[in-house]
Formats: C-alpha cells, sequence, structure tokens
C-alpha cells in the first residue's frame, strides 16, 4: 500500500472515530469524507467498503454507549411524515339541502424501528387520527387525517405501529419473515380492497420464491382480528391469502399478476351505531363509511364476505421523457373483485387506471387517472378507501330491521356503492417535499326510491414531507 494511501487511511478512520461519537453528524459526514478521498483516487472502492463497515461499527458502539441501549439493538431509524392538505366536498345539485365543505387537514406520523439480532424488527409509530366514539376513544382506523377546528384545540396521537418481524430465511432463492402485532397490510392490493392508512392488528406470513432473474413469486398471508366481542365467542376476524408473479421480461417491460382471497369472519358482528334510528347499536367498529346494505336498527351488514380478487399490471419504461429526469415509466393496472356471499346483486368491484411517470424523487413527476366502480357489497365498507363519496340523499323511508339501507343518512357518505373518476398530478419539488393534487368525481350506484343522485366532487391539494 502506497504511503499516501496509509496516511490517508489513518486520517479517515481518526475522523470516522471522532464523527462515530456525534450521532446526528455521522451518516452524511462520514461518507462524504470517504466519497470525496475515492473521487481523488486516494482510497480504492474496496479500501471505502472497508472503512464504512469500521465506521459503522464504531458508531453503534458509540451510539449504544450514549443512550444505553443493549447490546443486541445493532441499529435505530426514526422516520415519518407529515401532510399538510386541503380537503373540499362540491355537491353538484342545486336541489339538495347539502353544502359544499371546505377543511384543512393534516396526517403525521413518526416512530423507530429497531433492528435486533438474529434479523428481529420492532417498529412502533405514533399518528394523528379523528376520534370515532367519543366517551371510549379510538382512532379512525382508516384515516390519519385530523382537521383544524375547536378553536386549535390540541390533538392526539394514537398506536399506528406496533409490530415485530422475524426474518427467518433470507437467500438469494428464498425469502421468509413472520410478523405480528399491528402492522402495514401485508397484501399487495389496492385502496379498492383496503385504504392506504389501514394498520391491521394479528400476524402475517410473506414467503418468496425467486425463480430466475427475472421472475419472483410471491405468498403473502394474513390472520387479523376485526372485532372482539366480551359477550361472545364470536369474534370476527379477517383471513386472507394472495400469491403474486412479478416478471421482468426485459429492461423496459415488466407484469404483474396477483390473485387474492379473502374472507371475513361473523360478519354479524360487524355492527354499527344505529344512527338512523336515534338509538345506540352494539357498536363493534367505527361507523366511518358506507355503501353495505345493513340492518336498519344493528347496522350489522346483510352479506358475508369472502371475496376473490384478480389484480394485474404492466409497465414500460422509457429511455428519456421531456421535462423529466432520468427513466420515465408508464404503467397499466386493474382489478376485479367478486364477492360469492354478497346478499344482492351488487357482489363485484372494477377498477382500471393508467400512470405517467413516478414523483419521489427531486425533479420527478406523475400524472395518474382510475376508473372505478364499486357496488355496494363486494367488500367490507370500513376497510375500503376513505377518499372516495358520494351524496346521499335522505330516504322516504326510515330503515328498520326489514327495511335495510345503504347509508346511515343524509349527506357525504365515503366507501362502497359508488362509481367514477380519479385523478392525480403530482411533483417532488425536493426529496423530502412533493405537492400533489388529487380530483374524485363520483356518484352513486342505488339510491333511495325517488332520491336525487348528483356527481359529487372532492378536490385534496397536499404537501408531504417525509423525514
Amino acid at each position: 500500500m502506497k504511503q499516501t494511501t496509509k496516511t490517508a487511511l489513518a486520517v479517515t478512520t481518526t475522523a470516522l472515530a471522532v464523527l462515530a461519537g456525534q450521532p446526528t453528524a455521522h451518516a452524511q459526514s462520514a461518507d462524504t469524507l470517504i466519497d470525496k478521498l475515492v473521487e481523488k483516487g486516494v482510497l480504492t472502492t474496496k479500501e471505502a467498503k472497508d472503512l464504512r463497515q469500521e465506521a459503522d461499527n464504531d458508531f453503534s458502539k458509540a451510539y449504544a454507549a450514549k443512550t444505553g441501549m443493549p447490546d443486541w439493538v445493532t441499529s435505530m431509524k426514526l422516520g415519518g411524515d407529515l401532510r399538510l392538505r386541503y380537503d373540499g366536498i362540491y355537491i353538484d345539485n342545486p336541489n339538495t339541502t347539502a353544502s359544499d365543505r371546505n377543511r384543512l387537514r393534516y396526517r403525521l406520523r413518526f416512530g423507530p424501528t429497531f433492528n435486533l439480532f438474529d434479523n428481529v424488527e420492532v417498529g412502533i409509530r405514533l399518528g394523528s387520527g379523528e376520534n370515532k366514539n367519543g366517551a371510549n376513544p379510538f382512532g379512525d382506523p382508516i384515516s390519519g387525517n385530523d382537521s383544524y377546528t375547536q378553536n386549535g384545540g390540541k390533538k392526539p396521537l394514537w398506536i399506528d405501529h406496533a409490530y415485530v418481524k422475524w426474518t427467518a430465511i433470507n437467500t438469494p432463492t428464498w425469502g421468509l419473515s413472520l410478523a405480528g402485532g399491528k402492522m402495514e397490510s401485508p397484501f399487495q392490493l389496492s385502496d379498492v380492497l383496503f385504504d392506504p392508512d389501514y394498520t391491521p392488528e394479528g400476524f402475517a406470513a410473506q414467503l418468496s420464491y425467486q425463480v430466475n432473474d427475472n421472475h419472483l413469486l410471491k405468498f403473502n398471508n394474513g390472520f387479523f382480528a376485526l372485532s372482539e366481542i366480551s359477550s361472545s365467542s364470536k369474534d370476527s376476524y379477517l383471513l386472507g391469502t394472495q400469491l403474486r408473479w412479478d416478471a421482468a421480461w426485459s429492461k423496459q417491460f415488466s407484469t404483474s399478476l396477483g390473485l387474492s382471497l379473502l374472507t371475513i369472519s361473523d360478519p354479524e358482528q360487524l355492527a354499527t351505531v344505529a344512527a338512523v334510528t336515534g338509538t345506540p347499536g352494539n357498536q363493534t367498529v367505527p361507523n366511518v363509511n358506507q355503501g353495505n346494505l345493513r340492518a336498519g336498527t344493528t347496522g350489522t351488514p346483510r352479506s358475508s364476505f369472502n371475496p376473490y380478487v384478480i389484480d394485474a399490471a404492466a409497465s414500460y419504461t422509457l429511455e428519456s421523457f421531456p421535462f423529466y429526469p432520468g427513466q420515465f415509466p408508464i404503467r397499466v393496472f386493474g382489478d376485479y373483485v367478486n364477492n360469492p356471499g354478497a346478499n344482492s346483486i351488487r357482489d363485484s368491484a372494477y377498477m382500471a387506471g393508467i400512470a405517467f411517470g413516478k414523483s419521489g424523487k427531486k425533479g420527478t413527476w406523475d400524472l395518474s387517472y382510475r376508473w372505478k366502480r364499486l357496488e355496494g357489497d363486494y367488500w367490507f365498507e370500513e376497510l375500503a378507501d376513505s377518499d372516495h363519496g358520494a351524496y346521499y340523499a335522505p330516504p322516504s323511508t326510515a330503515p328498520t330491521a326489514t327495511v335495510p339501507s345503504r347509508t346511515s343518512g343524509a349527506g357525504y357518505g365515503a366507501g362502497v356503492n359508488i362509481q367514477g373518476h380519479w385523478m392525480r398530478a403530482a411533483y417532488s419539488v425536493t426529496d423530502y417535499l412533493t405537492v400533489s393534487a388529487t380530483y374524485y368525481l363520483f356518484k352513486l350506484i342505488d339510491t333511495a326510491p325517488g332520491a336525487a343522485n348528483p356527481d359529487t366532487g372532492r378536490l385534496q391539494i397536499d404537501a408531504s414531507f417525509k423525514f
């Protein structure tokens, strides 16, 4: 080794040792120093790699000593995001008594992820959200949004993640991870099935097999609790399994195909407050969305839910595109859902869409469009996306046990029993800030007899910060 290289290594190692005691400066300063030495030819790529490893080890030891972390905690990462939003709802019918609505809202999520020995990960995340049950508070399960209101009153934070995950197998060919707690959904499904903010509680197992360099098979499974009834042994659970095939046919063209089977046990236990009669019901889940056919006096669904889901996507990447940095992806995709357990003819859902570009890195952008038809009983309303909705006119006959309804009252209702259009434009100003505008234009599929069915628009303008 040349004398200059030895000297550089000694100086660099000393500098990194100092930086190791400064957790906030470590990551950026150490990497910048090493990169400069490689750029000037003082260090080889292998020497730089060895130095980074040594720096990481020294940092871990220093950080553990400073924070009192036990030896089995190998690393900790703190991260999150903050989204600021304007949310407007507009009803296109002068004959309704409903008013347009304008809200300023935010969503905050943050927390640490710990890596332990033996490929174990523990994740904790707190998140914002509205209280959905007054005296016995719990947060909205399908939205982290909270509104600016109540004279600047203090806002709650809820437990959004609390999970442990063990990566039992991690080889170039096979992968297997097991998780338990409150977590992200293990299923790769669109918001037709699960709101992006939904974090189920239970257990998950994910298996992957790399057939070759171009083909990957995934087998995702989950078992989650929806409601636990103290007075009954028949609790409601969500069980699901999903098989996926991801294929890269060339550097430019790739496809993805998925088949999922989902089922909800004992759906009669998924009751909501019977707000239409003014009497409290046996509430076991928050009443956020609308659209399922429910018994009016109890709010229990009239259908079972055991749908199968077929989803497919194809992507083609252009080498360049005007006003876009780097390669430019174009993606077409779609979902089909059918629920054999539906107690009505409204047993299916369809979604088709196209996306140009992909935001997330500085200077990147995307334009997206989706058409959706979400019939009333294809899936449990309280799991579907909570931003898609339409206006429900007052029914002429109050719902009862024998006269079911798809709504708990007049007004705007998100969930299912809707069809229409979704459009989005987004631009990443920096790596940490993306601004976007999303517009929804939907109307109901089934209405109360003789009721109006106006187009309902919803505009969301977001500024999303990652940290």
